[in-house]
């Protein structure tokens, strides 16, 4: 091993980063592997979506939380309007987040998505509505995840943004007072 190469970065979660992937490759492989093995559209739409609902549940409140540090849910308010919360790691904690866990995270994210509108058209070439049904739960419970997290992503960007401007403008003040009691 040269010892001018850098280490190479392991995963700081591999368990964690196992389930992220096993329950989106779960779903993903029943839903194309099914028709080899049953005839009943039924056993099919309901096995898909409920390994689709495990895999949201678990990039939701799981994945999401230990790989990249951010956590999102919405509530509705008094008036009944949808509020988004977010919640993430301070920056520090953010910063120090190990890159392999953070890419894949995002990739099997995006990657899953895409693999479902692929089915979602071949869906559709084959005139197939009931599959495109199945489809459209497992790609809507993939995109709820990513519009998720990605707003979750930057509003910690507004957060650490704000909290530089706020400190910048405080130590600018501190030091500005500084100066006129010096005078």
């Amino acid at each position: 091993m040269d010892p001018n190469q850098a280490p190479v970065e392991n995963y700081a979660n591999p368990k964690t980063c196992l389930f992220h992937v096993l329950f989106k490759g779960a779903a993903l492989a029943f839903y194309i592997l099914s028709a080899l093995f049953f005839n009943s559209f039924v056993i099919i739409f309901v096995v898909t979506v409920l390994l689709a609902a495990l895999d949201f549940w678990v990039v939701k409140n799981v994945s999401g939380r230990i790989l990249v540090g951010l956590r999102w849910w919405n509530e509705i308010n008094d008036l009944g309007e949808s509020v988004w919360k977010f919640e993430s790691l301070d920056q520090e904690s953010l910063a120090r987040m190990n890159k392999k866990d953070s890419w894949l995270f995002w990739w099997t994210l995006y990657l899953a998505a895409a693999a479902w509108f692929i089915l979602g058209v071949f869906s559709l070439i084959r005139f197939q509505a009931d599959y495109l049904l199945v489809v459209g739960v497992c790609l809507s419970l993939n995109v709820a995840n990513i519009i998720g997290f990605t707003k979750c992503k930057k509003d910690a960007k507004k957060q650490l943004q704000q909290f530089a401007s706020q400190t910048i403008a405080s130590r600018f003040q501190s030091t500005v007072q500084s100066a006129f009691t010096l005078v």
